[in-house]
């Protein structure tokens, strides 16, 4: 029999997922902006209190979005990385993961993206808000890069994970502006940019082009300051 304090933590576990639910959907049907914090209670079955206690805000519940699609992500990514040594279909693998576990979330990413795309607001995926999702996702790209057998400069090595998170992050604005049917171009975005990537960072380890990846490297650094 489960003890109390485990019973009030299920209960608290689903009343926590029922709300971020209810707020996924009421942002879908009627906007982000019309979407109050009292309609998502009222649609809930909780109070406002109530809603509020889970959440301070509804930036904080698309937080709480960005959280579980990127836990989805990883999951869906783990075999491939557990098992595949290359570069080139590693990564093209754990983009087209994201794409493929992000299609029910399609049409509101469609609605809400303006609100990500401005550069001070907290829901910005380059905001300090949204640094524990951005850590996440940067993490798998280092796992994309750390279990890849291929040969490359190691400098480049050490920055490339960010640097794909950043690839990944244009993934995402062709994927908000794609309507073909289930994504196609997307993929096919995916099909073409990864082939380039691999080649770019194939090359790097050659001492021509070296002296090129550290040029580069080291202008990531200055923009970054």
């Amino acid at each position: 029999m489960a003890e109390p304090t485990q019973q009030r933590s299920r209960g608290s576990d689903k009343t926590r997922e029922v709300i971020v639910e209810t707020a996924l959907r009421l942002f879908r049907e009627r906007g982000y902006e019309a979407t109050t914090m009292r309609a998502i209670a009222a649609e809930a079955g909780v109070s406002v209190g109530n809603a509020y206690y889970y959440f301070a805000s509804k930036e904080a519940l698309v937080q709480a979005y960005y959280d579980r699609a990127q836990a989805e992500h990883e999951a869906a990514c783990e075999e491939l990385l557990a098992t595949e040594p290359s570069f080139a279909l590693r990564l093209g693998g754990v983009l087209r993961e994201w794409v493929r576990v992000s299609e029910p979330y399609h049409e509101f990413a469609v609605k809400f993206f303006k609100h990500a795309a401005e550069p001070s607001n907290p829901l910005s995926p380059f905001s300090a808000e949204s640094s524990p999702a951005r850590d996440s996702a940067i993490e798998i790209y280092r796992r994309v890069v750390e279990g890849s057998a291929d040969r490359m400069d190691t400098e480049l090595r050490a920055e490339l994970p960010e640097l794909l998170w950043l690839l990944s992050m244009g993934v995402v604005m062709f994927w908000v502006h794609d309507t073909s049917e289930g994504c196609r171009r997307t993929y096919r975005f995916i099909e073409l940019s990864v082939p380039m990537v691999d080649r770019l960072v194939g090359l790097s380890h050659l001492p021509g082009l070296r002296g090129v990846a550290r040029d580069f490297i080291a202008g990531v650094h200055e923009l970054r300051a």
